[in-house]
Protein backbone atom coordinates (compact mmCIF):
# COMPACT_ATOMS: atom_id res chain seq x y z
CA UNK A 1 0.00 0.00 0.00
CA UNK A 2 1.35 3.36 -0.45
CA UNK A 3 1.07 5.59 2.27
CA UNK A 4 -1.05 8.94 1.31
CA UNK A 5 1.17 11.77 2.73
CA UNK A 6 -1.00 14.57 4.47
CA UNK A 7 -0.36 18.05 4.72
CA UNK A 8 -1.79 19.27 7.92
CA UNK A 9 -2.71 23.24 7.66
CA UNK A 10 -1.80 26.20 10.28
CA UNK A 11 -4.97 26.72 11.12
CA UNK A 12 -5.71 30.60 12.87
CA UNK A 13 -2.71 33.26 12.58
CA UNK A 14 -0.18 32.14 10.35
CA UNK A 15 2.50 35.06 10.98
CA UNK A 16 5.13 33.93 13.98
CA UNK A 17 5.66 37.64 14.74
CA UNK A 18 1.63 37.92 15.21
CA UNK A 19 1.68 35.03 17.52
CA UNK A 20 4.17 36.07 19.86
CA UNK A 21 2.90 39.26 20.08
CA UNK A 22 1.75 40.57 23.68
CA UNK A 23 -1.87 41.34 23.03
CA UNK A 24 -2.05 42.65 26.55
CA UNK A 25 -0.51 46.70 26.84
CA UNK A 26 2.11 47.46 28.95
CA UNK A 27 0.62 49.23 31.70
CA UNK A 28 2.64 51.57 34.26
CA UNK A 29 2.24 51.16 38.17
CA UNK A 30 -0.33 53.84 38.36
CA UNK A 31 -2.02 53.11 35.42
CA UNK A 32 -2.67 49.71 36.72
CA UNK A 33 -3.48 51.17 40.50
CA UNK A 34 -6.47 53.48 38.60
CA UNK A 35 -7.42 50.43 36.40
CA UNK A 36 -7.98 48.22 39.45
CA UNK A 37 -9.62 51.27 41.41
CA UNK A 38 -12.19 51.34 38.50
CA UNK A 39 -13.36 47.85 39.40
CA UNK A 40 -14.16 49.74 42.91
CA UNK A 41 -17.53 50.89 42.10
CA UNK A 42 -17.83 52.33 45.61
CA UNK A 43 -14.46 53.62 45.79
CA UNK A 44 -15.24 55.39 42.48
CA UNK A 45 -18.77 56.72 43.71
CA UNK A 46 -16.86 57.71 46.75
CA UNK A 47 -13.92 59.52 44.75
CA UNK A 48 -16.81 61.34 42.39
CA UNK A 49 -18.85 62.60 45.46
CA UNK A 50 -15.54 64.31 47.21
CA UNK A 51 -14.92 65.53 43.62
CA UNK A 52 -18.28 67.71 43.45
CA UNK A 53 -18.35 68.13 47.05
CA UNK A 54 -14.67 70.02 46.80
CA UNK A 55 -15.85 72.10 43.65
CA UNK A 56 -19.07 72.76 45.13
CA UNK A 57 -17.28 74.20 48.90
CA UNK A 58 -14.82 76.35 46.52
CA UNK A 59 -17.63 77.72 44.21
CA UNK A 60 -20.22 78.35 47.02
CA UNK A 61 -17.87 80.87 48.62
CA UNK A 62 -18.41 83.02 46.06
CA UNK A 63 -22.34 82.61 46.66
CA UNK A 64 -23.01 81.75 50.67
CA UNK A 65 -20.39 83.77 52.26
CA UNK A 66 -19.85 83.49 55.87
CA UNK A 67 -21.63 86.69 57.23
CA UNK A 68 -24.85 85.80 55.09
CA UNK A 69 -24.85 82.30 56.93
CA UNK A 70 -24.85 84.09 60.33
CA UNK A 71 -26.97 87.23 59.40
CA UNK A 72 -30.54 87.12 60.70
CA UNK A 73 -33.18 89.81 61.00
CA UNK A 74 -33.95 90.66 65.10
CA UNK A 75 -37.29 91.87 63.86
CA UNK A 76 -38.99 88.98 62.32
CA UNK A 77 -37.24 86.22 64.45
CA UNK A 78 -40.60 85.01 65.33
CA UNK A 79 -41.31 84.58 61.61
CA UNK A 80 -38.33 82.95 60.89
CA UNK A 81 -37.42 80.84 63.59
CA UNK A 82 -37.57 76.76 63.40
CA UNK A 83 -39.16 76.25 59.96
CA UNK A 84 -39.36 72.61 58.47
CA UNK A 85 -37.51 71.90 55.19
CA UNK A 86 -39.59 73.19 52.06
CA UNK A 87 -39.16 73.17 48.16
CA UNK A 88 -43.25 71.78 47.16
CA UNK A 89 -45.98 71.40 49.21
CA UNK A 90 -46.61 67.73 47.30
CA UNK A 91 -43.36 66.17 48.49
CA UNK A 92 -43.46 64.14 51.73
CA UNK A 93 -40.05 65.99 53.94
CA UNK A 94 -39.98 69.21 51.57
CA UNK A 95 -43.76 70.15 51.93
CA UNK A 96 -43.42 72.72 55.18
CA UNK A 97 -45.09 70.68 57.20
CA UNK A 98 -44.26 69.57 61.13
CA UNK A 99 -46.24 67.61 63.81
CA UNK A 100 -45.47 70.14 66.95
CA UNK A 101 -45.35 68.21 70.62
CA UNK A 102 -48.94 67.66 71.86
CA UNK A 103 -50.58 67.35 67.91
CA UNK A 104 -51.50 64.46 66.19
CA UNK A 105 -51.51 66.30 62.75
CA UNK A 106 -48.88 67.96 60.98
CA UNK A 107 -49.17 71.83 60.48
CA UNK A 108 -47.96 73.76 58.03
CA UNK A 109 -45.11 75.92 59.76
CA UNK A 110 -44.80 78.50 57.04
CA UNK A 111 -48.69 79.83 56.82
CA UNK A 112 -49.04 79.53 60.76
CA UNK A 113 -45.85 81.79 61.05
CA UNK A 114 -47.13 84.04 58.49
CA UNK A 115 -43.81 83.19 56.16
CA UNK A 116 -44.12 85.18 52.71
CA UNK A 117 -45.63 82.90 49.87
CA UNK A 118 -42.73 83.43 47.91
CA UNK A 119 -40.23 82.59 50.92
CA UNK A 120 -38.84 79.03 51.00
CA UNK A 121 -35.96 77.37 52.80
CA UNK A 122 -34.59 73.99 51.13
CA UNK A 123 -33.57 72.80 54.26
CA UNK A 124 -35.33 74.86 57.29
CA UNK A 125 -33.94 77.45 59.47
CA UNK A 126 -32.73 77.42 63.32
CA UNK A 127 -34.00 79.53 66.38
CA UNK A 128 -32.58 82.88 65.09
CA UNK A 129 -33.83 82.14 61.47
CA UNK A 130 -30.78 81.37 59.73
CA UNK A 131 -30.86 79.35 56.99
CA UNK A 132 -29.61 76.08 57.46
CA UNK A 133 -28.56 75.10 53.86
CA UNK A 134 -26.32 78.45 53.86
CA UNK A 135 -25.25 77.21 57.56
CA UNK A 136 -24.52 73.40 56.54
CA UNK A 137 -22.69 74.85 53.43
CA UNK A 138 -20.32 77.55 55.24
CA UNK A 139 -20.15 74.07 57.60
CA UNK A 140 -19.12 71.92 55.29
CA UNK A 141 -16.40 74.45 53.47
CA UNK A 142 -15.10 75.05 57.16
CA UNK A 143 -14.29 71.51 58.41
CA UNK A 144 -12.98 70.26 54.96
CA UNK A 145 -10.51 73.62 55.43
CA UNK A 146 -9.27 72.33 59.04
CA UNK A 147 -9.23 68.67 57.98
CA UNK A 148 -7.04 68.97 54.29
CA UNK A 149 -4.76 72.17 55.82
CA UNK A 150 -4.35 70.07 58.68
CA UNK A 151 -3.73 66.85 56.81
CA UNK A 152 -0.85 68.14 54.49
CA UNK A 153 0.78 69.57 57.52
CA UNK A 154 0.81 66.30 58.76
CA UNK A 155 2.02 64.81 55.37
CA UNK A 156 4.94 67.06 55.16
CA UNK A 157 5.74 67.08 58.32
CA UNK A 158 5.28 63.11 58.66
CA UNK A 159 6.83 61.98 55.89
CA UNK A 160 9.79 63.88 55.84
CA UNK A 161 10.65 62.72 59.53
CA UNK A 162 9.69 59.12 59.09
CA UNK A 163 12.35 59.35 56.28
CA UNK A 164 15.22 61.01 57.85
CA UNK A 165 14.48 58.72 60.88
CA UNK A 166 14.60 55.78 58.94
CA UNK A 167 16.96 55.92 56.40
CA UNK A 168 19.69 57.62 58.61
CA UNK A 169 18.97 54.68 61.56
CA UNK A 170 21.29 54.37 64.16
CA UNK A 171 21.47 56.61 67.49
CA UNK A 172 19.90 59.75 65.04
CA UNK A 173 16.60 57.64 65.20
CA UNK A 174 16.69 56.54 68.44
CA UNK A 175 16.24 60.03 69.05
CA UNK A 176 14.42 61.31 66.84
CA UNK A 177 11.59 58.11 67.99
CA UNK A 178 11.48 59.30 71.70
CA UNK A 179 10.73 63.02 70.51
CA UNK A 180 8.16 61.25 68.81
CA UNK A 181 7.11 59.21 71.86
CA UNK A 182 7.17 62.17 74.04
CA UNK A 183 4.73 64.44 71.54
CA UNK A 184 2.35 61.61 71.15
CA UNK A 185 2.17 60.80 75.25
CA UNK A 186 0.33 64.44 75.69
CA UNK A 187 -3.28 64.87 75.34
CA UNK A 188 -4.34 67.02 72.41
CA UNK A 189 -7.23 68.42 74.73
CA UNK A 190 -4.32 70.08 76.49
CA UNK A 191 -3.05 71.43 73.23
CA UNK A 192 -6.41 72.63 72.22
CA UNK A 193 -6.87 74.08 75.28
CA UNK A 194 -3.57 76.04 75.46
CA UNK A 195 -4.23 76.96 72.02
CA UNK A 196 -7.40 78.41 72.55
CA UNK A 197 -6.43 80.65 75.33
CA UNK A 198 -3.17 81.92 73.43
CA UNK A 199 -4.89 82.29 70.16
CA UNK A 200 -8.37 82.15 71.25
CA UNK A 201 -11.27 79.28 69.69
CA UNK A 202 -10.83 79.54 66.13
CA UNK A 203 -10.10 77.58 62.70
CA UNK A 204 -6.34 78.56 63.36
CA UNK A 205 -5.89 76.61 67.03
CA UNK A 206 -7.78 73.71 65.50
CA UNK A 207 -5.10 73.04 62.35
CA UNK A 208 -2.45 73.64 65.07
CA UNK A 209 -3.48 71.11 67.60
CA UNK A 210 -4.49 68.73 64.96
CA UNK A 211 -0.98 69.10 63.24
CA UNK A 212 1.46 69.12 66.44
CA UNK A 213 0.45 65.56 67.32
CA UNK A 214 -1.38 64.07 64.13
CA UNK A 215 2.07 64.07 62.52
CA UNK A 216 3.00 61.28 64.60
CA UNK A 217 1.14 58.58 63.43
CA UNK A 218 2.54 59.31 59.45
CA UNK A 219 6.12 59.65 60.49
CA UNK A 220 6.05 55.92 62.27
CA UNK A 221 4.93 54.48 59.45
CA UNK A 222 7.08 56.15 56.82
CA UNK A 223 9.99 55.08 58.95
CA UNK A 224 8.88 51.47 59.07
CA UNK A 225 8.16 51.09 55.83
CA UNK A 226 11.91 53.20 54.78
CA UNK A 227 13.24 50.52 57.26
CA UNK A 228 12.51 47.39 54.95
CA UNK A 229 12.75 49.23 51.92
CA UNK A 230 16.34 50.55 52.61
CA UNK A 231 17.82 46.79 52.42
CA UNK A 232 16.58 46.60 49.12
CA UNK A 233 18.89 45.78 46.07
CA UNK A 234 18.05 48.87 43.84
CA UNK A 235 19.07 51.61 47.41
CA UNK A 236 22.64 49.17 47.83
CA UNK A 237 22.98 49.93 43.65
CA UNK A 238 22.03 53.70 44.08
CA UNK A 239 24.95 53.96 46.89
CA UNK A 240 27.26 51.47 44.92
CA UNK A 241 27.12 54.57 41.88
CA UNK A 242 27.65 57.54 44.63
CA UNK A 243 24.01 59.02 45.16
CA UNK A 244 23.21 61.43 48.22
CA UNK A 245 21.44 59.62 51.11
CA UNK A 246 18.60 62.40 50.58
CA UNK A 247 18.38 61.53 46.79
CA UNK A 248 18.22 57.90 47.45
CA UNK A 249 15.23 58.60 49.95
CA UNK A 250 13.21 61.22 48.51
CA UNK A 251 13.89 59.86 44.62
CA UNK A 252 14.04 55.85 45.21
CA UNK A 253 11.96 55.09 48.52
CA UNK A 254 9.17 57.82 48.75
CA UNK A 255 7.75 56.83 45.54
CA UNK A 256 7.91 52.87 46.14
CA UNK A 257 5.75 54.01 49.39
CA UNK A 258 3.31 56.54 47.54
CA UNK A 259 0.90 54.29 48.04
CA UNK A 260 0.16 53.65 51.31
CA UNK A 261 1.02 57.13 52.11
CA UNK A 262 -1.82 58.24 50.28
CA UNK A 263 -4.00 55.34 51.91
CA UNK A 264 -3.07 56.98 55.25
CA UNK A 265 -4.16 60.68 54.10
CA UNK A 266 -7.46 59.34 53.04
CA UNK A 267 -7.82 57.81 56.34
CA UNK A 268 -6.36 60.94 58.20
CA UNK A 269 -8.54 63.45 56.60
CA UNK A 270 -12.47 62.16 58.10
CA UNK A 271 -10.42 61.48 61.28
CA UNK A 272 -9.86 65.14 61.08
CA UNK A 273 -13.56 66.08 60.84
CA UNK A 274 -13.94 64.16 63.06
CA UNK A 275 -12.15 65.57 65.88
CA UNK A 276 -13.20 69.05 64.91
CA UNK A 277 -16.74 68.19 65.17
CA UNK A 278 -15.62 66.71 68.65
CA UNK A 279 -14.06 69.95 69.53
CA UNK A 280 -16.79 71.89 68.60
CA UNK A 281 -19.20 69.99 70.45
CA UNK A 282 -17.63 70.62 74.11
CA UNK A 283 -17.45 74.42 72.93
CA UNK A 284 -13.61 74.41 72.21
CA UNK A 285 -14.23 74.37 68.20
CA UNK A 286 -14.97 77.95 65.77
CA UNK A 287 -16.47 80.87 67.40
CA UNK A 288 -19.96 81.13 67.41
CA UNK A 289 -21.83 82.86 65.28
CA UNK A 290 -19.66 80.70 62.75
CA UNK A 291 -20.60 77.78 61.64
CA UNK A 292 -18.92 74.07 61.77
CA UNK A 293 -20.85 70.46 61.05
CA UNK A 294 -19.66 69.80 64.92
CA UNK A 295 -21.12 73.57 65.93
CA UNK A 296 -24.38 72.98 63.66
CA UNK A 297 -24.82 69.55 65.73
CA UNK A 298 -23.86 70.83 69.35
CA UNK A 299 -26.56 74.06 68.96
CA UNK A 300 -29.68 72.17 67.64
CA UNK A 301 -29.26 68.99 69.86
CA UNK A 302 -31.55 70.65 72.61
CA UNK A 303 -34.23 70.69 69.79
CA UNK A 304 -33.96 67.34 68.90
CA UNK A 305 -37.51 66.67 70.01
CA UNK A 306 -39.26 69.16 68.25
CA UNK A 307 -36.69 69.90 65.18
CA UNK A 308 -35.31 66.89 64.56
CA UNK A 309 -33.92 68.22 61.20
CA UNK A 310 -31.88 70.99 62.45
CA UNK A 311 -29.73 67.48 64.27
CA UNK A 312 -30.17 65.20 61.62
CA UNK A 313 -28.89 67.10 58.29
CA UNK A 314 -25.80 68.46 59.63
CA UNK A 315 -25.25 64.80 61.13
CA UNK A 316 -25.88 63.13 57.74
CA UNK A 317 -23.66 65.56 55.86
CA UNK A 318 -20.44 64.75 58.35
CA UNK A 319 -21.34 60.46 57.85
CA UNK A 320 -21.60 60.58 54.33
CA UNK A 321 -17.96 63.01 53.81
CA UNK A 322 -16.39 60.49 56.57
CA UNK A 323 -17.78 57.68 55.01
CA UNK A 324 -16.96 59.00 51.48
CA UNK A 325 -12.83 59.48 52.55
CA UNK A 326 -13.17 56.14 54.36
CA UNK A 327 -14.35 54.01 51.28
CA UNK A 328 -12.07 55.50 48.89
CA UNK A 329 -9.01 54.84 50.94
CA UNK A 330 -10.05 51.10 51.28
CA UNK A 331 -10.70 51.23 47.12
CA UNK A 332 -6.95 52.92 46.80
CA UNK A 333 -5.16 50.19 49.51
CA UNK A 334 -6.58 47.59 47.26
CA UNK A 335 -5.49 49.74 43.58
CA UNK A 336 -2.14 50.14 45.08
CA UNK A 337 -1.53 46.61 46.47
CA UNK A 338 -0.13 44.40 43.36
CA UNK A 339 -1.35 41.30 45.40
CA UNK A 340 -4.94 41.99 45.07
CA UNK A 341 -4.97 42.06 41.24
CA UNK A 342 -6.91 38.85 40.04
CA UNK A 343 -4.84 38.96 36.41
Amino acid sequence: MVEEKQQFKLVGVSSAATQEKIQKPALSFLQDAWRRLKQNKLAVVAMAFLAFLLVFSLSSAFVVSKQDANNFNSAKVSVYRNLPPKLSGQLPFWNGKIVYAGNSQANDAYTDQGVPEDKKFLLGTDNLGRSLGKRITVGIRISLLIAIVATLIDLVIGVTYGLVSGFTGGKVDTIMQRIIEVISSIPNLVIVTMLGLLLGNGVVSIIISIAIVGWTSMARQVRNLTLSYRERDFVLASQALGESHFKIAFKHILPNISGVIIVQIMMTVPSAIMYEAVLSAINLGVKPPTASLGSLITDAQENLQYYPYQVLLPALALVFISLAFILLGDGLRDAFDPKASND
